[in-house]
């Protein structure tokens, strides 16, 4: 494994933790009765999408 596909791996990973993270919020305002998707899960979102974004860079280059 190069450089690059180690660094990718790791996004992955960043990604699927971050996806996890957002789960566990949204789950946690539904059982607290929230009604409005909690601003800390659109960071914690756009922050998975930049990751994922990067990932396709790397792929692609």
């Amino acid at each position: 494994m190069n450089d690059i596909e180690s660094i990718i791996s790791r996004l992955e990973d960043v990604a699927e933790q971050l996806n996890d993270v957002a789960m566990s919020i949204l789950s946690e305002a539904i059982e607290s009765g929230e009604t409005a998707r909690p601003a800390q899960e659109k960071r914690v979102s756009q922050a998975r999408r930049a990751v994922e974004k990067a990932i396709q860079h790397l792929k692609h280059d």
